[in-house]
Parts: C-alpha cells; sequence; structure tokens
C-alpha cells in the first residue's frame, strides 16, 4: 500500500512539473503581459504599438517583484524598459527601428537570390512575393509566425522578431534536393562537367572553366574529351560515340531534333555556347524519355527555373560575331535573344583560311583548282548564322509557360570560269525549328509537362559544270513534327514514378535532277510513330543505391508492329569513394544518313537523311550495356569503364565505304567490344588527367564477300592528356591527342579498259592510316570592370605543333596516265583563335 502511495505521488508531481513546462511555454502577446502586471503592481507603460506588435514571449513568474519581472521582459526582446516616475514607465526599441517586417531571401546553397516565394503571417490574409532580389516586405501588424515557401526550396518559418532588427537580414532557403541531381564527383575534366549518379555527364557552361584548344564552352567539342568519344576527321559533324556514326546520335536542343549540328560544314557547332544551361550526355543507359537515336544522345537546354534580371553580352572572334541579351520583360517574364554570324564574306582571317583549307580538301571546289589541263578559276563565297528567341512566362506559382525557336544556316557560292564561260554552283543547308511546353507543377511530388515541337532540315546543291554544261540539282528536306506528354510522381521519399506518351510524325525527301542527260528523280516517305513511356527510380534516403529502370513501347503505324526497349540505370556505394555503375539499354533508329555517291553536294555535304522501310533500309537496334567503377578520394578521380554494344540494322551505303564496296547496297551490323579508363587529380589550382579508350570494332555484312572486318571508325587505341591551371580569373590549358589510325583499304592491282579501268581491292579494311597526334592550347582572362561588367578575352591554338595528319585515303584512276592514286585528307594545320566577350 505504502509503495502504491508513492508511486501516485511520483506521478502526481511529474504530472504538476509538466503542467507547469507546458504553461510556461505558452507564448502571449507582450501587450497582454504589460497591461496584467501594470494591474498587479499599480502602474501604466507608454509604448508605441508598432515596436511591440511582433513580439511573443511566456509569462514571468507570478512570485517576481516588478524590477525583475522588467529585466525578464528586456531579456527576452531586447527592448528597454525606463523609469519615468514612480507610477510611469517607457518601453521602447533602443535600435530607433522605424521601418516594416523586411529580408532578402537566398539560395543557401548558391547565394543567389529567390525570386517569387510566398512570405505570409500565420493565420493572417497578409501573404507577399519576394522580388528578383529576393527582397519582401511585410507589415507591423502581429506577432504570429511568418512561414516561408517556394517550389525549389524546403519550407521556412521564422519569428516576425529575426525581421524585426536593423538592417534587412538574410534569409537562407535551403534547396529541395531533387534524386537525379546527385553527383558522384562536381569536376570531371574541369570545372562545370560532373559525373551524375545515372551515368549522365552534365554540362554547365555558366560554371565551365577550360580546355585545351578551347576558346569557349562548344559542347561538341567538349563531349570530344569525354574518354569513348573520338572524331575521326576532325570536324564536329562526325562524331563517333563508341564507335557508332554520327547520324547514330541523338542532338536535342530545349527538345527539338536538331540535323544540322555544325557551322562551316562540320568545323564549328551550331549551338550557341552562350545560350546553354544545361548539357546532358549519355554514352550509354539514357531515360525511356529519349529515342531515335541508337547511340548517343545529347540534350542541350537553355531554359532556367527562373526569371533573370536583364543581362547581354557581345563577342567576337575571327571567325564570328555574336549578339546575345535576356530581357526582363515584366516580374514573371523573360524574352532572350541571341545571333550569331560569320564574318568570312567581309575579311579572310588565318583562322578562316585555315578551316577553309582543311574542309574544302577532295571536293568538287578543289579538283577544279588543281586541273592541269584547263585553266579555271574559282571564287568561294561562305557565311554561316545561327538566330535563336526564347520566351519564358511564369504563371502563377505552379505554371511555367516556354516558347524556343531556333534556325541555323550555311550558305555556300562557288563560281568557275574559264576566259569563255562563267558558271555558279550553291550549297545551302538550314535547320530550323520552335517548341511550345507547359509545365504545371500541382505541388512538390507532382507535375506534368505537355510539349509540342517541330523542325525542318533542308539541304539544297545546284551543281553547275563546265565541261559538259550539266546541271545537277539535289534536295534532302526532313520535317519532323512531334506531341509529347510527361507526368511525375513522387510516391515516397525513396521512389519516383514517370510516365508518358509520344507521337511523332517524320517526313523525308530527297530529289535529284540532271539537264544533260534529262533525269529526276523524287522519294518522299513519311513514318508515324506512337510512343508509351513508364519509368521508376528508387533511390535510398542515404544516397548510396541509384536504380532507374524505365520501359518505352514503341508502334510504328506504317510497319504495325510494336517494338519495346527496356532501359536500366544502377549505381551502388560500395565505400564511401568507391562506388559501382551498371548501365544498359535496348534503342531503336528510323531515321539514317546515307551516302549515295561521294562527290554528292559538291563533296562538301556529302551525306543525306533517309527514312527506315523496314526492307532494304531497316530500323536499326542497338544493345549495350557496361560496367564501370568510380572511384574519388584525397583529389583523386578514377573512372573505368567497359561495355559491349551491338547495332543491327545499319546499311552499307552510311558507313562511307570508299573501297570495293562503295556502290553496294547491304545490310548489316556492328559490334564493339570497349574499356574506357580516366584518371584525374587535383592540387588545389592545377589538375591533370590521362584517359585511354580501347575498342575492338567490327562489321558482320553477310551479303558481302568479306561478311566480318574492322569497322571505318574502329579507332583501337586512343590517349589524352590535359593539364590545367586556375587561378582566380586566369585559366590555362595544354592538352595533347593520341590515337591509332583509321582503317583504309588498300588496292593490289589495277585493270586497264577504255569501257571501265578498276582498282582491284585488298580484303576490306586491311591496312590503317599513320598514328594521329595533336598538342592544343588555351588560356583565357575574366576583367571585372563594374559591378554588372566584365570582359573576357579567350585565346587558342590548335595543332600547337603543327603536325601533319593523315585523316583518310582513298584510291582513285588517274585517267591522264592510266594508273591509281592515293588520295589523302590531310588535319587542320596549326590555327590560332581569339575571343573578346562583354558582359553587361
Amino acid at each position: 500500500m505504502f509503495v502504491k502511495k508513492k508511486l501516485f505521488s511520483l506521478l502526481l508531481f511529474f504530472l504538476f512539473l509538466f503542467a507547469q513546462a507546458q504553461q510556461e511555454k505558452e507564448l502571449f502577446s507582450l501587450k497582454v503581459i504589460l497591461d496584467e502586471i501594470s494591474a498587479k503592481h499599480h502602474i501604466k507603460f507608454n509604448y508605441i504599438d508598432e515596436e511591440l506588435i511582433v513580439y511573443r514571449i511566456a509569462h514571468p513568474k507570478e512570485d517576481l517583484s516588478l524590477s525583475e519581472k522588467i529585466i525578464y521582459i528586456e531579456s527576452k526582446t531586447g527592448l528597454r524598459i525606463k523609469k519615468i516616475s514612480e507610477n510611469y514607465y517607457s518601453v521602447y526599441n533602443n535600435q530607433k527601428l522605424d521601418k516594416p517586417l523586411c529580408g532578402y531571401l537566398l539560395d543557401a546553397e548558391m547565394g543567389l537570390p529567390i525570386e517569387n516565394a510566398i512570405i505570409k503571417i500565420l493565420n493572417n490574409n497578409i501573404s507577399v512575393f519576394s522580388d528578383e532580389k529576393g527582397y519582401f516586405e511585410l507589415p507591423l501588424i502581429s506577432a504570429n509566425a511568418i512561414e516561408i515557401s517556394h517550389l525549389s526550396f524546403e519550407k521556412k518559418i521564422i519569428t516576425p522578431t529575426e525581421l524585426y532588427v536593423l538592417g534587412c537580414p538574410k534569409i537562407k532557403l535551403v534547396p529541395i534536393v531533387q534524386k537525379l541531381d546527385e553527383v558522384i564527383t562536381q569536376r570531371y575534366l574541369t570545372t562545370g562537367i560532373s559525373i551524375k549518379q545515372d551515368g549522365t555527364l552534365e554540362i554547365k557552361p555558366r560554371k565551365f572553366g577550360i580546355l585545351p584548344g578551347l576558346i569557349e564552352p562548344d559542347v561538341l567539342q567538349t563531349m570530344q574529351q569525354v574518354p569513348g568519344i573520338i572524331s575521326v576527321d576532325e570536324t564536329i559533324s562526325n562524331i563517333n560515340v563508341r564507335g557508332g556514326t554520327h547520324d547514330q546520335n541523338l542532338f536535342l536542343w530545349n527538345g527539338i531534333r536538331m540535323f544540322q549540328t555544325g557551322h562551316f560544314f562540320g568545323l564549328i557547332s551550331a549551338f550557341n555556347p552562350s545560350l546553354a544551361q544545361t548539357i546532358t550526355i549519355a554514352k550509354n543507359g539514357s531515360s525511356a524519355f529519349f529515342g531515335e537515336s541508337v547511340s548517343s544522345m545529347v540534350d542541350i537546354s537553355s531554359r532556367t527555373n527562373t526569371i533573370e534580371k536583364t543581362n547581354s553580352s557581345f563577342s567576337t572572334n575571327l571567325i564570328s560575331a555574336e549578339i546575345y541579351t535576356k530581357l526582363k520583360v515584366s516580374k514573371n517574364a523573360n524574352l532572350t535573344l541571341s545571333v550569331r554570324r560569320s564574318v568570312t564574306d567581309f575579311f579572310k582571317t588565318p583562322t578562316y583560311r585555315n578551316y577553309s583549307n582543311r574542309i574544302f580538301q577532295n571536293t568538287i571546289i578543289t579538283d577544279l583548282n588543281t586541273n592541269e589541263i584547263v585553266d579555271y578559276k574559282s571564287n568561294v563565297e561562305f557565311y554561316f548564322y545561327d538566330v535563336t528567341t526564347q520566351f519564358q512566362q511564369k504563371i502563377g506559382l505552379k505554371n511555367e509557360l516556354n516558347i524556343d525557336v531556333i534556325a541555323i544556316e550555311n550558305t555556300l557560292h562557288f563560281n568557275q570560269s574559264t576566259s569563255d564561260l562563267n558558271k555558279n554552283s550553291n550549297l545551302e543547308q538550314e535547320n530550323y525549328g520552335g517548341t511550345i511546353r507547359w509545365k504545371t507543377n500541382w505541388n512538390t511530388k507532382h507535375s506534368t509537362e505537355f510539349k509540342g515541337y517541330f523542325s525542318n532540315y533542308d539541304l539544297n546543291s545546284i551543281n553547275e559544270t563546265l565541261e559538259s554544261n550539266q546541271i545537277l540539282a539535289q534536295k534532302n528536306l526532313v520535317l519532323d513534327i512531334g506531341f509529347q506528354v510527361r507526368n511525375s510522381n513522387l510516391i515516397s521519399n525513396k521512389i519516383t514514378l514517370n510516365s508518358g506518351y509520344q507521337f511523332n510524325e517524320i517526313g523525308v525527301t530527297n530529289f535529284d535532277e540532271i539537264n544533260l542527260p534529262l533525269f529526276s528523280r523524287k522519294i518522299k516517305n513519311v513514318l508515324l510513330t506512337h510512343v508509351g513511356v513508364a519509368e521508376a527510380v528508387f533511390e535510398t534516403e542515404s544516397k548510396k543505391t541509384f536504380l532507374k529502370g524505365g520501359l518505352r513501347a514503341n508502334y510504328f503505324d506504317k510497319f504495325s508492329f510494336f517494338l519495346v526497349e527496356p532501359r536500366i540505370q544502377f549505381n551502388q556505394a560500395l565505400t564511401s569513394a568507391l562506388h559501382l555503375e551498371i548501365l544498359g539499354e535496348q534503342k531503336s533508329q528510323t531515321l539514317s544518313q546515307i551516302i549515295d555517291l561521294q562527290q554528292d553536294f559538291l563533296g562538301v555535304e556529302k551525306r543525306r537523311w533517309t527514312l527506315a522501310n523496314n526492307s532494304t533500309i531497316p530500323i536499326q537496334k542497338s544493345n549495350q550495356i557496361s560496367l564501370g567503377f568510380n572511384f574519388k578520394k584525397n583529389n583523386w578521380l578514377i573512372t573505368l569503364d567497359n561495355f559491349y554494344k551491338k547495332i543491327t540494322g545499319i546499311t552499307s551505303g552510311s558507313q562511307g565505304f570508299q573501297n570495293q564496296f562503295e556502290l553496294e547496297k547491304a545490310a548489316g551490323d556492328y559490334q564493339v567490344i570497349g574499356s574506357e579508363f580516366l584518371i584525374q587529380k587535383s592540387f588545389n589550382q592545377f589538375y591533370t588527367w590521362l584517359s585511354y579508350s580501347y575498342n575492338d570494332n567490327k562489321y558482320n555484312f553477310d551479303q558481302l564477300s568479306n561478311t566480318s572486318f574492322p569497322n571505318n571508325y574502329d579507332i583501337t587505341h586512343a590517349f589524352s592528356w590535359a593539364g590545367i591551371y586556375e587561378w582566380e580569373k586566369l585559366k590555362l590549358a595544354l592538352g595533347a591527342k593520341w590515337h591509332s589510325g583509321k582503317p583504309i583499304t588498300t588496292p593490289t592491282s589495277f585493270t586497264v579498259s577504255d569501257a571501265n579501268p578498276e582498282i582491284i581491292y585488298n580484303a576490306p579494311n586491311n591496312s590503317r592510316l599513320k598514328d594521329y597526334f595533336q598538342v592544343n592550347f588555351s588560356a583565357s582572362r575574366e576583367w571585372k570592370l563594374k559591378d554588372n561588367m566584365s570582359l573576357q578575352t579567350a585565346v587558342s591554338v590548335l595543332n600547337l605543333l603543327n603536325t601533319k595528319n593523315s585523316l583518310n585515303r582513298f584510291y582513285r584512276v588517274n585517267t591522264t596516265d592510266n594508273s591509281v592514286e592515293s588520295v589523302d585528307t590531310y588535319s587542320l594545320e596549326m590555327t590560332p583563335n581569339f575571343n573578346v566577350k562583354f558582359s553587361f
């Protein structure tokens, strides 16, 4: 009985303490507390309502004296209470604050201002938005807590007293971390390039450091620094990813498929580097939302998450000049304009001359100049431009509208003349497109995106020959129209489900016409495709395990069949420094490029787009799997990828044969087994890296005489090295590239016949060119002129040692002496370039 009474008494004691603690925690308006003290101690307090209204504190203990209560209030509020007379006291703020509640909202990670956040006084109808500087104001009307919310940041609750201080305090909000934003390393090759958990590379041009030979963050030049990505002929219109052809890569600009990727017929990127915000590159394991490519995917986005303040820039180099401006047309809208144009038709710089010598080798343009029988004269005029317009509108807190338009063009005029004749040839290549996107964030866990787009590619040439008065007109037209819906749901902290539908219509037209002898051919094909996409993302809260699995179901209307493509990306942290990565995908492609004749389109742009017909031109299909490891510790980064890749449905016309198979029409496949290795070390401002890739790439054409032989793009061994120094605004980069030679087919003999002289070849790709070696250098410097003004200068030298590398070799009949002669295409000579950019 005694024990029960003791326990009961103890329980009552704890309940009393708990009730007392709860009472002490309850907060009351300071004005209420002052009124109670006034009544009990028979005094009066004088004060200004606005100086007290923000304060809410717990009651002072009842047994305290008046002076003790005053000390308590001062300690809790920071206010001062001064005795005026025996019965009168003055309450005031010693900081002399005569302002509303105000503050600045900043991103806790980037330090950037946060616009369009909602700042709301709880249990009240008062709410305001932060402006482009993150600034906001609230009236002094309540002591209620203040809630700050934004779709991209974690919600935060503050008290009014946190704002009721001298100046306007800076309040930092923590970004809502998206699962796919997790990265393995923040610096890969250079500042601004990172490896993400899903195996993709992400480039942020605004944070871009420097790479050897580059004067700006050109995406198509940058990606060639990545192990496994190379261009066998130095152009960005022939980028080979793990042994694939250029047309097997998918290039997107704000969701628009781009069919033309280069200016100057492949030596300069067609994508303005001043525009890009985020560039994603996937060699394998791309999301199920991306199709129409059996090799890599390059997704270029120039959109921003926030409405930015007005800014502009002007830049020029020895090839082109560019104007860029982003206008803040309203509180919730941006309009962005950019124009870039070559200056080559106004003056010829040494850079332009070297580019011309490189790109016009072994074409109709240079063949005329070397003719020894007739004294030809020729004049070449060339220019290019690209124009973009973008409109971004935030509608309320949940909706966003984007409208993007792009136009790209290359124009070549070629005049040929003798003393008696004058003929003109032209080549025009253009790609223009547009997209409209509406995105709704229903809440922080659910979003839906609608997108419609079109892309139009047009390649035209007219070739007038002096010898025969023959005129050859050629056209290649592509029209791509599509509509997409994408839905994303965050089911839990670990699981996200994505789903969508895509409709696509592609039409391709090829046209050829000759006047002597009269011949005309026009082929047009159209294909409609319906696609359903389902994708799930799983990631543990510790970020140690990441798994994304997806299915892409394609229905080809013309062929009446389904093709289902699974995708997988898996990343597991084995230790804090070591990650295991497994990527796999099946993909398909209905659109590809073929070469009818090597001298088509003046021999400058030989490839033309064509659609699969599911017979002579099959749908290309790929299967790829890779196993890799990433190690990062003590400023060391080591990556290793081993992969197997097989592409079926390729045609001999798409591979650029210049041997016994040049005119053959056959379907086949190729398979690649390879490894890619990178080791990188940082030493404060200096870092260096060395990469190596190995490919064993072989064709298999059952319809040809030699069924299995090396791929035309088989670069067995490739090394790349760079040393980079970054100190404040100065950046220096020196690098070198070496790779084994490209496969070629050598002749064995030559049969002389008046009707048809013929070269007899060895087995296909029986030999190789000499090894390729090149050294490149870059330097850049930025000067801050005023608060919002800066000057950037950059200089680069390509092929610093002026090495003469043979990029390609084929053989032809010399009818003058009835012999076989070899024709080599050589690399770019030592070529300097200089860029000046003024931003304001």
